[in-house]
């Protein structure tokens, strides 16, 4: 009997084996997490600059963050606009990481940041019109616009951090 060739045999190396499993691990899992929650703190400080920009154009009002509030009917309980942006951040930084990792082989670019961008021009759609508020003219022009660069820079600096985090021969992600 001969030996099979190289590219048929498995491989039984010990740290390929000790790798795998420190990703199925709970402290892979949580690393992995906190990256997700990393790349979407930085995503969502980078939009709300965009967003506080187009306040200041008249484009989008931060009370536009209450209604999140409202929706929960917990105005009465808490500050609306406070509140409504810890929940706008919360949902910047869990539920769309997760999304955007578990899409991030099928978006479109080359690199993580170019696919988060295409990640959030697709996010931009919900958000145009949950948030709109009888804008009219050039004002509906700018929000439309300045949201959509807004999730386009949300998208790019998740895809950055996710891609930080994957080229770093320390971390796990």
């Amino acid at each position: 009997m001969t030996d099979a060739p190289p590219e048929f045999q498995e491989s039984t190396d010990s740290e390929a084996v000790a790798e795998s499993n420190e990703f199925d691990s709970l402290r892979g899992i949580v690393a992995d997490g906190v990256v997700g929650a990393a790349g979407g703190l930085v995503g969502t400080a980078m939009m709300t600059v965009i967003l506080l920009i187009a306040g200041s154009v008249g484009a989008f009002e931060l009370t536009d963050f209450a209604i999140l509030t409202e929706l929960l009917g917990l105005t009465e309980y808490v500050p609306p606009v406070l509140f409504g942006y810890a929940l706008f951040l919360a949902g910047g930084m869990v539920p769309w990481p997760l999304l955007f990792a578990s899409l991030l082989a099928y978006l479109p670019g080359e690199s993580s940041p170019v696919s988060g961008a295409f990640f959030g021009a697709a996010m931009w759609t919900g958000f145009v019109l949950a948030f709109y508020t009888d804008q009219t003219g050039l004002t509906v022009a700018l929000y439309a616009a300045l949201t959509l660069v807004a999730h386009v820079v949300y998208g790019i600096g998740l895809g950055a951090v996710f891609d930080y985090f994957e080229t770093r021969p320390d971390s796990i992600v």
